[in-house]
């Protein structure tokens, strides 16, 4: 039976890391609320909010309270994680919801101690007198010491994962989750298949600049069309100049590289300047010289066309 008991404990204990959740959650929905509140007043004279700014925050945070926690027991962080709180102090086994005294003080120290606190640093703020500078070091004493009270809890609920806050430690409200934790299955074919192509993509991206893809191109072509001979005069080279055969454009200054066909010499430097060891991609001759086209072949293209 004890062990049963251990065992329901540990199931419905909650992550360190999901109670932390919860509370950064509740920060992002204040700051939510609040700047969709500011937004209503934007045509207003600047300014308008500030000297009741404590005041309406508290207004605003009292409604949240009333329609999560007082309602719910559960904030709203904690209703997206299945999380809710419970009366620790009460000797039952199974689950009990906060009393409605617990509620109200939670309210108190969260809501209320919020709004002390801003309203007394708004009311020292320019106050320079020494009865008001007493009063400010006591309340920068009291503040400091929660502060602390806040840093030595924070320490133990990392140690035993309960009571995420200082207020749920004094006031005795831990959380708990609202429905049992399912076991979780999880199938990883799909990630599987994922990293695989992934590390095939990185393994080509690494792959591709060693590959010298016009040498391998004029090769291919080479082996498909077979070279009848190696034609070198002049007439050939009037026949095969009408385009460059790496842009597949008029050729724009004309050059040889030995072989039949013509380049723009703009396309031709910058691929040998980028590989040394460059061929044409249509038969697979390797750059010898770099020589310009006769003007005679040239006036004799311009007729042809």
């Amino acid at each position: 039976m004890a062990s049963r008991d251990e065992n329901m404990k540990r199931t419905n204990r909650v992550l360190r890391i999901s109670q932390l959740d919860a509370l950064e959650l509740n920060k992002a929905l204040e700051q939510l609320v609040w700047s969709q509140f500011t937004q209503c007043f934007h045509g207003f004279k600047p300014g308008l909010l500030a000297r009741f700014e404590p005041e309406v925050k508290a207004f605003l945070w009292l409604f949240l309270w009333r329609f999560t926690i007082y309602s719910k027991n559960a904030t709203v962080g904690q209703s997206v994680l299945n999380i809710q709180y419970k009366n620790d102090f009460s000797p039952n086994l199974r689950y009990q919801p906060p009393s409605k005294n617990q509620k109200l003080w939670y309210a108190i120290c969260t809501i209320g101690g919020k709004w002390l606190e801003e309203r007394c640093y708004d009311l020292f703020r320019n106050r320079h007198i020494a009865s008001f500078r007493k009063a400010k070091q006591c309340v920068n004493l009291v503040v400091g010491l929660l502060k602390l009270g806040r840093l030595i809890n924070f320490l133990i609920f990392l140690q035993r994962g309960k009571f995420a806050t200082l207020t749920e430690r004094l006031l005795g409200i831990r959380s708990v989750f609202c429905r049992p934790q399912n076991v979780r299955e999880v199938g990883f074919e799909y990630m599987n298949r994922e990293l695989l192509w992934h590390g095939f993509a990185e393994f080509l991206i690494f792959l591709l600049p060693l590959v010298n893809i016009q040498k391998l191109k004029g090769k291919l072509s080479s082996w498909c069309i077979p070279l009848t001979g190696a034609p070198s005069s002049d007439s050939t080279l009037a026949t095969s100049g009408r385009q460059c055969s790496l842009c597949g454009e008029w050729p724009t200054m004309p050059h040889t590289i030995g072989c039949e066909h013509v380049f723009c010499y703009y396309c031709v430097k910058s691929s040998f300047l980028f590989d040394v060891s460059f061929a044409c991609p249509k038969c697979g001759t390797e750059v010898h010289s770099l020589q310009p086209l006769k003007s005679g072949i040239e006036m004799t293209e311009v007729n042809a066309l």
